[in-house]
């Protein structure tokens, strides 16, 4: 029997875009970062406190059934405000999927369907902010 772990951490997440340059230049204003590897139908952002990715694929790469309605898993990005960063969202003109939402102490979600039609969950953690700080070496 082997001990390895089966998950050991988020490496990417993939968005499609039918309009790639459109949907690298939304993400690089929402982000404030341009992304720092290009390829012809990707883009990918390095982001957040352990530098995850975020990958923007042009849609015609996408694998078969992928295409339609936003739908599927919902990836929650840490942020420190829900609220004023889901108002961000909406003006950015993301249309909402959830509202702020408490979802138990120290636990706020929200959640919008981009521009692209993927959608983007955002989300206050506190076990996330504990774990963040038992990494930082004094």
């Amino acid at each position: 029997m082997s001990f390895t772990k089966t998950l050991r951490g988020l490496t990417t997440v993939s968005f499609w875009a039918a309009d790639l340059e459109a949907a690298k230049k939304w993400y690089a204003e929402l982000l404030g970062i341009t992304p720092y590897f290009e390829r012809p139908g990707y883009a990918e952002f390095r982001i957040g406190d352990y530098q995850h990715e975020l990958g923007l694929i042009d849609s015609r790469y996408a694998p078969g059934g992928m295409t339609g309605p936003a739908s599927g898993a919902v990836v929650y990005w840490h942020v420190d405000d829900v609220t004023a960063t889901f108002e961000k969202l909406l003006s950015m003109g993301a249309k909402e999927y959830e509202p702020p939402t408490e979802r138990g102490e120290g636990f706020i979600t929200a959640s919008v369907v981009d521009p692209f039609g993927n959608i983007l969950g955002i989300m206050y953690n506190q076990h996330y902010l504990e774990v963040l700080d038992s990494t930082r070496k004094d």
